[in-house]
């Protein structure tokens, strides 16, 4: 099974750095469409300014978020360069796996990821996967 596979089988709570409030942005729509399909997203965002998005309370960061709630998955809707702080924080805890949205590449965290054990996928959109994944095996 690959980490693709793997994330959609097995992982339904996820941590979602860079979640907008903003309904028009790609990281609310997929997170909303995550949540429409049994998962439960967790929003991380310091910059939000806002308690809740999709009924869930905002968190700053991952730590914050990881000492209130069980996290499976950490989906990043950050710039690429933004990536590295965000995966040594999920080694750190013990989280295990990183989604990497369209366009989001690190091969240096990435690979860092994989040795510490993390599932690793990159420049996917987990919607889309989500999508045809149930339409596979549905």
């Amino acid at each position: 099974m690959n980490d693709v596979q793997h994330i959609l089988t097995h992982c339904r709570t996820v941590a979602v750095v860079g979640l907008s409030p903003k309904t028009h942005r790609d990281s609310y729509e997929v997170a909303e469409y995550l949540q429409s399909h049994g998962w439960r997203i967790i929003p991380v965002n310091p910059l939000a300014k806002v308690p809740s998005i999709l009924g869930e309370r905002v968190y700053d960061s991952l730590t914050q978020a990881a000492a209130h709630e069980n996290i499976d998955l950490v989906d990043c809707f950050r710039n690429s360069e933004d990536i590295p702080p965000i995966v040594d924080e999920a080694i750190a805890l013990g989280l295990g796996a990183v989604w990497m949205q369209l366009g989001i590449e690190h091969a240096e965290a990435a690979a860092k990821a994989r040795q510490a054990g993390l599932r690793v996928v990159e420049n996917r959109c987990i919607k889309i996967d989500l999508a045809g994944f149930q339409n596979q095996v549905g």
